[in-house]
């Protein structure tokens, strides 16, 4: 299999959107574009889009605004000035017309995970008809009430300076129903080595500045006006998988809410995974091989489906 490569994506928001691809060493079947989550970097998913290489798929994925190694520490956490959501989201976008002319005539399959799949959620509403398909990791449901209190809160937060504050609101009791807890980010993961090397990687665990906090949950309010799924492609196949152990899921709870909506809003093929005793990132878990297993066999029967 060939290497990893890298290609530079001018979006409408950035000239330099730098994009990680995996290649197969036979003619790829699709392409699965990576949506990476909150705090984190595409380079976590390496070992992960190898193995989707190896089964036939072009992987790729770059870092959203205001994440990965090429990000100054300074601006870590932070989008754009103004308008960051739907930024980050039309990052996404032209990445993934930028892959479609680097592999034309296969299906794209959009793979959001945390943060990202709220990302990927979005994107399906603004970009009626894409993508092809879609995978939701991790993903969960913030009623409007939080988000409201949340943004409002991080509206008067200083934009550039990370707002422990919000942080707290948002997500610090993800780490209570693991306590007595080994570390912060103990909810992560079952396996310890691969939480010691996300609180070991300067580039992971960062808390976002108040005007990302203000992006991030006015994207997350978005997501509760559920009329945007009226225009999503009814017969589009969806897959959400998630550890019935994690709290961003609401222990399952927030992943079937958001999987149910989907089917009332008439879309007809979608499959809900859920892994007992898994908790957030199902591809660091203790039975990841099991997931990607589960995953490929989804994406064998999709693509028989979009050819």
């Amino acid at each position: 299999m060939a290497d990893r490569k890298w290609i530079t994506v001018e979006t409408p928001n950035r000239p330099d959107a730098r994009v990680s691809i995996w290649e197969p060493d036979s003619a790829p079947r699709a392409i699965i574009q990576i949506f990476h989550g909150m705090a984190e970097h595409i380079d976590r998913y390496d070992r992960t889009a190898v193995e989707l290489a190896r089964k036939g798929y072009v992987v790729a994925g770059h870092n959203h605004k205001g994440h990965g190694p090429e990000t100054p520490d300074d601006q870590l956490g932070f989008f754009y000035a103004e308008h960051g959501w739907r930024k980050i989201v039309e990052d996404g976008h032209a990445v993934s017309e930028a892959l479609r002319k680097q592999y034309p005539g296969i299906p794209l399959i959009l793979l959001g995970h945390s943060m990202g799949s709220f990302m990927a959620r979005d994107y399906i509403m603004r970009y009626p008809g894409e993508p092809d398909a879609l995978i939701l990791s991790g993903t969960g449901w913030y009623p409007p009430a939080l988000c409201h209190v949340a943004r409002a809160m991080a509206r008067i937060a200083p934009p550039n300076k990370p707002a422990p504050r919000i942080n707290e609101i948002g997500f610090a009791g993800n780490n209570k129903p693991f306590q007595p807890a080994r570390t912060p980010f103990d909810w992560l993961s079952r396996n310890t080595a691969e939480v010691d090397k996300y609180v070991a990687d300067p580039r992971c665990g960062f808390i976002f500045t108040g005007r990302g906090y203000y992006d991030l949950f006015d994207g997350l309010l978005g997501l509760t006006r559920l009329s945007g799924l009226d225009h999503v492609t009814v017969t589009m196949p969806v897959c959400f998988i998630s550890g019935d152990s994690d709290p961003v899921g609401q222990m399952s709870k927030g992943v079937l809410k958001v999987a149910q909506q989907f089917r009332e809003a008439g879309i007809k093929n979608v499959t809900v995974k859920l892994y007992h005793n898994a908790r957030h990132e199902l591809f660091n878990e203790m039975n990841r091989d099991e997931v990607i297993a589960d995953l490929s066999a989804w994406l064998d029967e999709t693509m028989r489906k979009l050819y």
